[in-house]
């Protein structure tokens, strides 16, 4: 049997339009070594997928969890647990995001500049803090996630039509796997 401490999670991504992503995430009761191991596994998948931040609906768990890191230095990892975001603020800037749940599909997202945030850290341990510039719109793009907002709900009706057929393949490729997966 392998020891909570040791285990090693390896994480999926879920993807567009997969229903998982549509649910607002829950709460994380217990801050032990499964959530250590939740949250190692989830930095995995981020960094194997190339990601700057990744939610945990987005490899299937209902958890009010995101991980991120804006410099790519392991350092500058961080762990957020049932953040709530208590303050957007500063100018709304324009700038393409891309989503590991939307492969290949990136679009102009209007976000505040700065968002000061409530979370626990690790141990459990409350935190606030302030984000600005690239670490906020990570948070909030993430935030969204635990919320099932989705990078489609925020793209303009140009970015839409400029990728309707990319999210139509998607939507084709969830239903494909999900008639496999049913039983006949």
């Amino acid at each position: 049997m392998t020891d909570a401490s040791t285990k090693k999670l390896d994480f999926a991504l879920s993807l567009y339009p997969d229903p998982v992503l549509r649910k607002p995430a829950v709460p994380v009761e217990t801050f032990d070594a499964d959530l250590r191991a939740t949250v190692a596994g989830m930095f995995e998948r981020m960094r194997a997928s190339q990601g700057v931040g990744l939610a945990a609906p987005q490899v299937g768990l209902q958890l009010r969890v995101l991980v991120l890191n804006p410099t790519g230095e392991p350092q500058d990892d961080l762990a957020l647990i049932n953040v709530s975001i208590i303050e957007r603020s500063g100018p709304l800037t324009l700038f393409e995001e891309g989503c590991l749940s939307f492969p290949g599909i990136y679009a102009e997202v209007k976000r505040p500049e700065r968002c000061t945030v409530s979370y626990r850290d690790l141990e459990g341990n409350s935190v606030e803090r302030e984000f600005e510039g690239f670490a906020s719109r990570i948070v909030q793009h993430e935030y969204d996630h635990l919320e099932g907002v989705l990078l489609v709900d925020r793209m303009s009706p140009a970015d839409k039509a400029r990728h309707r057929a990319a999210l139509a393949s998607l939507v084709d490729r969830y239903k494909t796997r999900a008639a496999q997966k049913s039983p006949k």
